[in-house]
């Protein structure tokens, strides 16, 4: 996908989940840039409730051992082929971007902070999108797992919510057909 600049408009409608990456990486400034125009996400209180872990370029192969210990059961049985085969979904991303928020013991900040990343993860869905790299917003059961926490020195009183895959593609999915307006809104009063 080449850059173009797209309407905020385009760039909602035209996003799509990226699963079947190229293998190219993504450049670590583009990726940074891409962050730090996302930090302009609404967020209650100015808080920020947000932090991040990187993974592009060399540390890569080191995430990827990681990624291959906890997501590949009994990965050390599989012949070479096979291994390298599930690797793919790990191996083809360009870049990884893993979120953190704090876990507020108050429910109405914890739901706020939670709320105000999942738009920042937005933004650079968005935002990438508009530099033609694609992603892909995944929670795999592994976030939580303390060898996984450890390795991104999640601190207690955090939590790993998002595993966002970056990464340019030679094809963009179909867009699904959405929901109407009609199908689910009710007019106040009726």
């Amino acid at each position: 996908m080449s850059e173009k600049i797209l309407s905020v408009r385009d760039a909602i409608i035209e996003r799509r989940s990226i699963k079947k990456f190229n293998g190219q990486s993504v450049d670590r400034g583009d990726l940074m840039a891409i962050i730090d125009d996302a930090v302009w996400a609404p967020n209650h209180g100015n808080r920020e409730p947000w932090r991040l872990v990187v993974a592009c370029g060399e540390e890569l192969s080191t995430l990827h051992n990681l990624l291959r210990e906890l997501a590949i059961p009994k990965w050390q049985e599989l012949s070479s082929e096979d291994l390298a085969k599930q690797m793919t979904k790990f191996t083809l991303p360009g870049g990884y971007a893993f979120v953190i928020v704090p876990e507020d013991a108050r429910q109405k900040e914890r739901l706020e902070d939670y709320a105000a990343a999942s738009i920042f993860i937005q933004n650079i869905q968005l935002l990438a999108w508009d530099k033609g790299i694609g992603s892909c917003w995944k929670t795999p059961g592994f976030l939580d797992n303390p060898k996984f926490r450890e390795a991104l020195k999640v601190q207690p009183g955090e939590r790993v919510i998002a595993m966002l895959q970056v990464g340019y593609f030679d094809e963009a999915p179909k867009g699904k057909e959405r929901k109407k307006s009609a199908d689910i809104v009710t007019i106040f009063g009726e």
